[in-house]
């Protein structure tokens, strides 16, 4: 990143929406990611739990930890230290106020996150205004919230009726109520997503839900395409990383296995005097 691009900060992210600024968001699992988004200029990059899938294999975001959670926030800040960083409070990691401030609390320190985000709306009111009040600025998520698969019945698209539309906005506004700097739409009608979006007067930012909001987030693994199991249907892929590394993979052990590699250029080599030494003192010990 230029020395000239100024760090955004929290205030930052509220100033662009008043002014009308999109706000480039990247969601990024470890350090080699982290670096790729920060010199791309991603303006935040968020540690999404999501990483469990697309890390671990797991089938939804549910089985991860706090502990897990912290050591990827580490390992993204390392690679993208000038860049604000926004994380994911894993499922189960905020079911009561005083436990979503215990932990909101530890990702901050041990970690370095600048600010938190968990899911839900009206529900999770005193739980935001609680983590809000002990100093940490905190996010949610409205709209498809992943920590609720189960209660969907899998990833589904929400806000398809005018009801769920205004149960959406109901939550948005108790987010913004509650005291958060912000919060995610995703994967609801775009129509929807622009009344969330107008309904409030903190920063949004969209997955799936058109071009509402300020910023925009994407996974880093679909956009590179190195997570290739799937692709949701708003995933635009601007690479393929996935399909070169299975290919590099492929060659290595086709070379491996007819012994092209390694060849002179990927060894070591020994001074000639040393190696004649060498040949010499073997025969003799031979």
């Amino acid at each position: 990143m230029s020395d000239a691009v100024k760090k955004l900060t929290i205030p930052d992210l509220h100033e662009k929406k008043c002014k009308g600024e999109r706000v480039v968001l990247a969601s990024v699992t470890d350090y080699l990611m982290a670096q790729w988004a920060e010199r791309g200029g991603v303006d935040v990059v968020a540690v999404g739990d999501s990483l469990g899938m697309i890390t671990y294999g797991h089938p939804n975001t549910l089985p991860m930890t706090v502990d897990q959670m912290i050591e990827h926030i580490k390992a993204v800040r390392r690679g993208a230290p000038n860049t604000l960083c926004i994380v994911a409070m894993p499922f189960g990691s905020y079911a009561t106020p005083q436990l979503a401030v215990e932990n909101a609390l530890r990702l901050m320190k041990e970690a370095g996150a600048e600010a938190v985000k968990l899911q839900g709306g009206r529900e999770k009111f005193e739980i935001i205004k609680a983590v809000a009040d002990a100093g940490v600025p905190v996010m949610s998520h409205v709209g498809m919230c992943p920590h609720f698969v189960n209660s969907y019945g899998g990833f589904k698209l929400q806000g398809r009726t005018a009801e769920d539309a205004f149960r959406i906005i109901d939550n948005a506004r108790a987010i913004e109520e509650a005291g958060a700097v912000g919060f995610e739409i995703e994967a609801v009608p775009p129509e929807v997503g622009k009344a969330v979006d107008d309904a409030v007067e903190i920063f949004t930012f969209s997955i799936g839900a058109g071009g509402a909001g300020c910023g925009q987030l994407l996974l880093g693994a679909d956009l590179i395409g190195s997570f290739d199991s799937f692709k949701p249907k708003f995933a635009k892929r601007y690479g393929n990383v996935g399909e070169v590394a299975t290919k590099a993979f492929a060659d290595y052990a086709e070379e491996v296995r007819s012994g092209a590699f390694p060849d002179s250029e990927h060894v070591y080599k020994m001074p000639a005097e040393e190696a004649a030494k060498f040949s010499a003192a073997l025969v003799v010990k031979g």
